[in-house]
């Protein structure tokens, strides 16, 4: 393919291995190697997964990317890729070891799932507890990779919510280490809301005061519980998002700058490609080749 196209993306759907419990596997790099292979999957290819993947690295370095972002995971440290996010490996897996624990949207309990924070894209991070939380977070790993190969050893039922209470208690841990459950009560609802509702309306809109409206808060309101969670205001938290969209379709579709400015509600193309400027110190053309120019 030519390096100066698009970049290819494969859509990675879930896939049940035989006598599995269903909605989650834990396997080894080695495990995650053959299971893609076996599916016909380039591991190494640019993906986007339908459903979450917990990396978890034991010795060894591992390189990879998610939605723009490099990393470089070291022993004990951890990387959660969400579904819908953009992400490759750039090492050679059988350099490293490490775990991963693959789930469905909807496999955990509808509580964890909001205590945890599952569905928040807040940007990916990785992590590398230490001390008495890396010791926690590594025994809960070892407990469920225990567990989720035992599958004689109890009923698949029984199995599967063995499988879901320790995946609930990693989730819970890891979701407590990004700080994802700090803040007020009112202040993260607010914020939770406002994150699905641009989630599902960025392209339409960009504007603070239109979610303060459909949601019933005032914009102080929106922008005070987005600076809690996410760190930054409510406009900058909807820009963040438009322009991680605007060059995931830059660099991986062959549409125009005219085309993904329409696509993601901007009036024309000076507009957006002055949004884009504003925000990535580029032109979307410049982004385009400096991006497919560098990819591995």
């Amino acid at each position: 393919m030519d390096r100066n196209g698009p970049a290819d993306v494969t859509e990675v759907p879930f896939r049940a291995s035989a006598g599995a419990p269903p909605g989650a596997e834990v396997l080894g790099f080695a495990d995650l190697l053959a299971r893609a292979r076996g599916h016909g999957v380039d591991p190494y290819a640019t993906k986007r997964l339908a459903f979450h993947e917990l990396i978890a690295v034991r010795t060894g370095t591992l390189r990879c990317s998610v939605d723009f972002t490099e990393h470089e995971l070291t022993p004990g440290s951890w990387l959660w890729v969400r579904p819908g996010q953009i992400s490759q490996y750039h090492s050679d897996l059988t350099l490293a070891e490490g775990t991963v624990v693959l789930f469905l949207p909807g496999f955990l309990s509808p509580a964890t799932a909001e205590a945890a924070r599952v569905d928040q894209h807040d940007g990916t991070r990785s992590l590398t507890p230490r001390g008495a939380e890396g010791d926690a977070v590594r025994h809960v790993l070892e407990l469920l990779e225990s567990e989720y190969r035992q599958l004689t050893g109890l009923p698949l039922e029984v199995h599967l919510e063995v499988v879901r209470h320790l995946l609930a208690v990693l989730v819970l841990r890891l979701a407590h280490l990004r700080g994802a459950q700090g803040g007020d009560e009112a202040g993260s609802t607010a914020f939770r809301r406002f994150q699905q509702a641009v989630e599902r309306d960025f392209a339409r809109s960009h504007r603070v005061e239109e979610y303060a409206r459909q949601l019933g808060y005032s914009v102080r309101t929106l922008t005070r519980a987005t600076h809690a969670a996410a760190g930054c205001g409510a406009k900058r938290y909807i820009d963040d998002r438009v322009l991680l969209e605007a060059k995931r379709l830059l660099v991986h579709t062959g549409l125009t700058a005219t085309a993904i400015g329409d696509r993601l509600g901007f009036p024309d193309a000076t507009v957006f490609t002055k949004f884009f400027r504003q925000r990535a110190d580029e032109t979307p053309a410049a982004f385009r080749n400096r991006a497919r120019g560098n990819r591995p």
